[in-house]
């Protein structure tokens, strides 16, 4: 990896500068054939202060952040502003099929999609969390992306904007669709996480990290799995129908049932070694989950 500092791309004009293209069409929106990258710009990472979404198809490598990807097949990322992308710094011309779409943040100002564009999770995945698509998800999105370059290949009025927004609202509710597709059918991968999940809550509520450390975070959780926080919740929420906070206190009451059931610790000293500070946020929450006290729970047990 290059020790040089990321280039940072503020605009659509500075892109089309960059790559020796000529002025856009539309100062807030852009889109660019792949194939048309220079392979010899001298620049290793750049940052967008642009939303990207992109369909990539080849053979080579390229960096999300610190993750690299390999493939061969269609697929789509998404970037937020202030996300890194960068190339494999091996000396080799990278070659690239597809397409990327530069969308300026004050593209959405003042419009639904302004608020709305956070509830599209994937924007925060990393590469490795790619969207494949099969040929047919692959056709639909084409088509979107093809209506939307056709907009902005028009003459701009006070309608485009508009159209621009709806086509790609439409293209953001089939990735959303198509995530969720991705999550189910991709059944190897994905239960591996939820293997590998079970046995890192298990370890750690056998362990002394709950007295030292206290209960779990997600974002603890999803370091140790190795995906993004945002798309182990999609991803558990899809298959379990629970998020990792969930599951997380899921194991904290099956651990608990445990104790109050086995041992004869006081309420207050299993509050103390499941991390609780307080037993009283330990009984507050057992009773949220359980319906019933703690004392009441180990009763029924003697």
């Amino acid at each position: 990896m290059a020790g040089l500092q990321p280039y940072r791309i503020k605009s659509i004009t500075e892109i089309h500068r960059l790559m020796g293209l000529p002025k856009p069409l539309h100062p807030l929106i852009g889109w660019v054939d792949l194939s048309q990258l220079p392979h010899n710009s001298g620049i290793d990472a750049v940052i967008f202060d642009l939303y990207v979404i992109s369909l990539k198809r080849g053979c080579d490598k390229l960096y999300y952040g610190q993750q690299k990807y390999d493939f061969d097949e269609g697929l789509m990322a998404f970037l937020s502003p202030g996300q890194i992308l960068r190339g494999e710094d091996n000396g080799v011309p990278v070659h690239l099929e597809g397409w990327m779409l530069f969308i300026h943040p004050d593209f959405f100002w003042g419009t639904s999609l302004s608020k709305k564009i956070k509830k599209y999770e994937f924007f925060d995945y990393s590469v490795c969390e790619a969207l494949f698509l099969s040929d047919k998800e692959e056709v639909i999105i084409n088509e979107i992306v093809k209506n939307i370059r056709h907009e902005y290949n028009s003459n701009i009025d006070k309608f485009s904007q508009d159209i621009i927004l709806s086509h790609v609202e439409t293209l953001l509710n089939y990735a959303e669709r198509f995530y969720q597709r991705q999550f189910i059918t991709r059944k190897i991968t994905n239960h591996r996480i939820l293997e590998r999940l079970e046995i890192l809550l298990t370890d750690y509520f056998n362990s002394n990290d709950l007295v030292n450390k206290g209960l779990p975070t997600v974002q603890y959780i999803s370091d140790n799995l190795n995906v993004s926080p945002t798309y182990l919740r999609g991803l558990l929420k899809t298959l379990t129908g629970l998020n990792t906070q969930q599951h997380i206190h899921e194991k904290l009451i099956q651990k608990a049932k445990e104790k109050l059931s086995t041992t004869e610790l006081s309420v207050s000293e299993i509050a103390y070694e499941l991390g609780f500070e307080h037993s009283q946020s330990f009984n507050k929450l057992f009773k949220s989950k359980v319906k019933e006290s703690p004392l009441a729970f180990r009763a029924r047990f003697n």
